[in-house]
């Protein structure tokens, strides 16, 4: 089987996404493609990233603009960027954005808010294809996002419309997993992070633009939780479920 150039194909997806997400663009899959499938599945590796020391960890900082916040009453991403954490260390070489295509007029602030115009929309490539380069980029990686039940809400959303499937990525909060370091404070936005560890913000609302600062907030952060003695992501949630 593993002279088969589509095995080669999926094989670099292994236990990233269930083969089922690729079925749509099959075409007429016959039954020994399934069954190929099938069988790439069960050779997914599992990702042990909990017991990960987090200066190790390699994960994808991610952000979406969208237009607004309800997916199940017809908002939709407009854009994703993201960025790659390795071994620690924002990699600026290794980034990730597109627009998504949308036909629908835009709401005033929404363009105010993230810059983004109908116009450009318009040439852009449709969920399904965006979705499958983000996955590509993001191979196994643990997903990374500020305030992340918005992403997850999104990601689930466009990911059963489009493909009929559940995502399958770990995603962390940095909301939950930053206010370790900060039990005193109360922080929530983004802006307040940034402000009370020396960043400048730059491009915000724009979804590269934010993943970049999350990013080197994660940086700063996984130096903080260190010092209070939680050096992996199962340090990190056993301290969330001790803390509710």
């Amino acid at each position: 089987m593993k002279n088969n150039p589509l095995y080669h194909f999926f094989y670099q997806f292994r236990g990233k996404i269930s083969s089922s997400i690729y079925i749509p663009f099959l075409g007429k899959a016959d039954r020994n493609h399934l069954a190929l499938l099938r069988n790439l599945e069960k050779e997914m590796e599992v990702d042990k990233c909990l017991d990960v020391p987090l200066n190790k960890l390699n994960v994808v900082i991610f952000d979406f603009e969208t237009t607004g916040f309800y997916p199940e009453k017809g908002d939709s991403i407009l854009s994703i960027g993201a960025i790659k954490i390795i071994n620690g260390q924002m990699d600026t070489n290794k980034t990730f954005y597109s627009l998504v295509y949308n036909e629908r007029r835009l709401p005033d602030e929404i363009k105010q808010l993230t810059g983004i115009d109908e116009s450009e929309l318009l040439s852009a490539p449709p969920i399904a294809d965006v979705l499958i380069q983000f996955y590509q980029f993001v191979q196994n990686a643990p997903l990374v996002a500020h305030h992340a039940n918005h992403e997850k809400k999104f990601l689930q959303h466009a990911n059963w419309k489009t493909f009929k499937k559940m995502y399958s990525h770990r995603i962390i909060d940095t909301s939950l997993v930053f206010n370790i370091a900060n039990p005193d404070k109360s922080i929530v936005s983004l802006d307040d992070y940034c402000a009370i560890c020396d960043i400048q913000v730059q491009n915000r609302h724009h979804a590269l633009g934010d993943a970049i600062t999350l990013a080197k907030l994660w940086q700063i952060y996984i130096q903080k939780l260190k010092l209070i003695g939680c050096t992996t992501l199962k340090d990190v949630y056993e301290q969330l479920a001790m803390n509710n």
